[in-house]
């Protein structure tokens, strides 16, 4: 029963806080997947800045003031994740919608206004999410839906719902694209944030798309694709990918699938039916999925209580790891899975645990945009901490090494540690307290194991 509440909080959230694991150990299963949806259902809604609170100055400045705040919201993201009072399970459902509908927002109050939308639908239909996407300031300007008029339709955003969106490739034409192009022309916003329809640049005229015709505004090509079952297995497949990240079974994709769509895109329904089944706890499908840099990140913060002396690092850490949020690599989302390693990211995520516990320098450098590192703070180049081991401590004996180590690898690790007791005994040397509990979790977070769940 432990490790099947384990596997949940790992995968439908950012795994446990010490506290939380002592409950699990007295806690049913049913009990414990109710919880996650309870609280979620409680969270409140995020506070919104308004354009005007943000700067009034020149183009230039509020270029730079939307930078600086899109930053302050990510912090504040990465806070909601490790706090154990906030819905993980909300967090991390908002996370999966943040990489399907990946946009980058280079406006702070449009940044904000669009996680906001992913919180508010996440758990509801998908329908009403994907209309409220369309609607977003942020994305109708990543996909130039802004320049999207009748006399000179712009695919972007069509393309991109139809291919990444909603339906998937081979089910629709490229002149399906152009046909839902022309329904979407007159969509767009203002700087302010602020949907708005422009009648005169809208097309009104007759269009076929994927085997209807009709006079089709944008709401007529969402609702048309959405009542294609492909949708459905086209979403359930990103899903699966996600939170089950394992090789396909059909069976069970095809049975989500009719979950899925038959509850008309319900999503709380379609996750509901995956963390109750039993296959989702199979051995075959722990410990299988690599940690994205930013649940790497929230799992630590949440297990060792982290306080950072300059939050900013956080950001530093996410970019060297390969994931910025508010700023995927394309339309596309972030590639995850084993693309989140490579040399330089598996030897940084290796020694996370060091910079935290033993205030080692480790390599936080921007290798990908170095002119940044020129004018960066030079606090943010380590991981300036402060742990609250205590909650970790009371986990172990602090005397009798083979049952510490089994404790902490319980609760860190996704399976059971193969490390040798000798090794163990080696590396702990003598140490006593404060100092053998940070080297017992130095080891653990020096593993490959760690970096999974």
């Amino acid at each position: 029963m432990l490790i099947k509440i384990k596997h949940l909080y790992q995968r439908a959230g950012f795994g446990a806080t010490p506290a939380q694991w002592r409950q699990m150990k007295g806690q049913g299963f049913d009990s414990a997947l109710e919880q996650l949806f309870v609280e979620a259902k409680q969270a409140p809604p995020l506070t919104v800045i308004s354009f005007e609170e943000t700067v009034e100055a020149t183009m230039a400045d509020r270029r730079k003031a939307g930078r600086l705040l899109t930053q302050q919201y990510v912090l504040e993201w990465l806070d909601r994740m490790a706090d154990p009072t906030e819905s993980a399970l909300l967090e991390r459902l908002t996370l999966f919608w943040h990489d399907h509908f990946a946009c980058r927002s280079l406006f702070g109050h449009l940044a904000i206004q669009q996680l906001n939308t992913l919180r508010e639908h996440a758990l509801g239909s998908f329908r009403d999410l994907c209309l409220a996407v369309a609607k977003d300031p942020s994305m109708i300007r990543y996909l130039n839906n802004q320049q999207n008029k009748k006399n000179s339709p712009n695919e972007n955003f069509a393309r991109e719902l139809l291919e990444l969106f909603t339906i998937g490739r081979g089910h629709y034409t490229e002149q399906d694209i152009k046909e839902a192009a022309r329904a979407f022309t007159g969509w767009g916003s203002t700087y302010k944030g602020k949907y708005r329809f422009r009648a005169r640049e809208h097309d009104y005229g007759q269009k076929t798309f994927l085997g209807q015709s009709g006079r089709f505004n944008g709401e007529d090509i969402i609702r048309i694709i959405l009542d294609k079952r492909e949708s459905a297995e086209f979403l359930v497949r990103k899903f699966w990918n996600y939170y089950v990240s394992a090789p396909e079974n059909e069976a069970i994709i095809q049975d989500l699938t009719t979950v899925y769509f038959e509850s008309d895109y319900n999503t709380e329904v379609l996750l509901r039916t995956m963390f109750g089944a039993d296959w989702f706890y199979e051995e075959r499908f722990r410990g299988g999925q690599i940690k994205s840099p930013v649940v790497l990140v929230a799992g630590l913060r949440r297990s060792l209580g982290i306080t950072f002396g300059q939050p900013q690092a956080q950001l530093r850490l996410l970019r060297a790891l390969g994931q910025v949020l508010f700023d995927p690599p394309n339309v596309a989302g972030w590639p995850g899975g084993r693309h989140w390693i490579d040399n330089a990211t598996l030897m940084l995520r290796l020694n996370i645990g060091a910079g935290l516990l033993s205030k080692r320098e480790i390599d936080l450098r921007f290798r990908d945009m170095p002119e940044l590192e020129i004018v960066s703070d030079p606090k943010t180049r380590r991981l300036e901490a402060t742990l609250d081991l205590a909650p970790i401590q009371e986990m172990t004996t602090g005397t009798d090494l083979a049952a510490d180590w089994e404790n902490l690898a319980e609760y860190l690790l996704p399976g059971s540690s193969r490390l040798e007791l000798d090794r163990l005994s080696a590396l702990v040397d003598d140490t006593t307290g404060d100092e053998r509990l940070r080297r017992l979790l130095l080891v653990l977070f020096s593993m490959p194991e760690f970096q999974t769940c």
